[in-house]
């Protein structure tokens, strides 16, 4: 067995991966031909399908309209054998529906844990006014690479 496939995450610890951050960066091709890496907060869904939201007139938005094409990474430890990170190729689905991004932004503060998944109809009426200057944005994976050194069992 090579070193790649004993890193590889499976599908259900890609998810829980993505469920237990808290942050993610947007990679998209920026003016001047740069690329511009963004922190993002988000949420996922069942099929590792990854959802944020951003202000209409951002930065991030003008780029995605020109180039659909981003990456997004999520990582995390402090030396080798800790490092583990999930990175989507993919290509972003603009949502814009209000209501459709009033839920983005509900769901990415329950998987934040700042609010309960059961939440009352106030609050999720109350992020209206924030939800109408936003864009939602959907990314459904087209190749996720992964690595996870803890599964090397301290050997490198």
């Amino acid at each position: 067995m090579s070193r790649r496939d004993q890193i590889n995450m499976t599908d259900d610890e890609i998810g829980s991966y993505l469920r237990n951050s808290r942050t993610i960066i947007l990679v998209s091709n920026g003016k001047n031909g740069y690329p511009h890496p963004m922190p993002m907060w988000y949420t996922v869904d069942d099929q590792n399908v990854v959802y944020m939201t951003t202000f209409r007139k951002s930065q991030k938005i003008n780029n995605l309209k020109k180039d659909p094409k981003v990456a997004l990474l999520v990582e995390s430890g402090d030396v080798y054998q800790e490092l583990k990170s999930v990175l989507i190729y993919t290509e972003v689905e603009l949502i814009d529906d209000v209501a459709a991004t009033r839920d983005i932004l509900f769901n990415i503060s329950v998987q934040r844990g700042d609010l309960q998944a059961d939440a009352g109809e106030k609050i999720r009426e109350g992020m209206m006014s924030t939800a109408s200057k936003r864009m939602g944005m959907k990314f459904t994976p087209d190749k996720i690479v992964t690595w996870d050194h803890s599964k090397l069992g301290g050997v490198y």
